[in-house]
């Protein structure tokens, strides 16, 4: 079954004026859309060794692709699946971390001002294109970034980290926020922490509990 490009959870403007419409619809149906018509075509080519996998069976497991498809199932696999995450974790009103994660952060960070001070230099320190991520270890938070559209399940040997399953992601790709920042990255990660959805990021947190 080929791999589809999952509708967003809200309108293309609900997230204004922290990121604007015209780049999230761009980014949504054009990027992410383009991600995955290259990801089935190397799926298909590569036949039953990625046939029937999920995107996170094969980006966890990279070196099972055949050598010929492995570069194009980690870029455009990684880019589906970083997307994809990426809008289920944005809302309107997200509201705020409660529970086992606001515990998670003040014992990781101090608070989530030292969660957002993390992520933001975990953004800013990528050079080029690529992700930030907070991460879960059973249950011990870290923040990371890796390169283009590798993410930390991929692991060290193909651009990832050890640092656990990541349950945030916020895309440093110039795409994402150049209509609206053009090169001020520091502007745009700031506001993104306007758009956070908690309640989905702490579902994602107590899966790796």
């Amino acid at each position: 079954m080929s791999f589809t490009v999952p509708d967003l959870p809200y309108a293309f403007d609900a997230l204004e004026p922290h990121i604007d419409a015209r780049t999230m619809e761009i980014h949504h149906d054009k990027h992410h859309a383009a991600y995955v018509n290259m990801l089935n075509g190397a799926v298909e080519a590569a036949g039953d060794a990625c046939t029937g996998k999920s995107v996170e069976e094969l980006i966890c497991d990279l070196d099972a692709v055949p050598d010929a498809q492995r570069g194009a199932v980690r870029n455009h696999g990684g880019g589906h699946f970083n997307h994809s995450l990426f809008w289920s974790i944005m809302a309107a009103d997200g509201g705020s971390p409660g529970g086992e994660l606001a515990a998670a952060i003040d014992a990781a960070f101090g608070s989530l001002d030292g969660l957002k001070e993390a992520l933001h230099k975990a953004g800013m320190t990528r050079f080029g294109s690529g992700w930030a991520w907070l991460c879960s270890d059973g249950g011990k938070l870290s923040t990371c970034s890796t390169a283009n559209q590798d993410n930390p399940l991929m692991g060290p040997a193909h651009g990832g980290h050890d640092c656990g399953v990541p349950i945030l992601g916020v895309d440093v790709w110039e795409h994402a926020y150049y209509l609206r920042y053009q090169n001020l990255r520091g502007d745009y990660l700031n506001a993104f922490f306007n758009v956070l959805n908690w309640a989905e990021i702490g579902r994602r947190y107590a899966e790796t509990l």
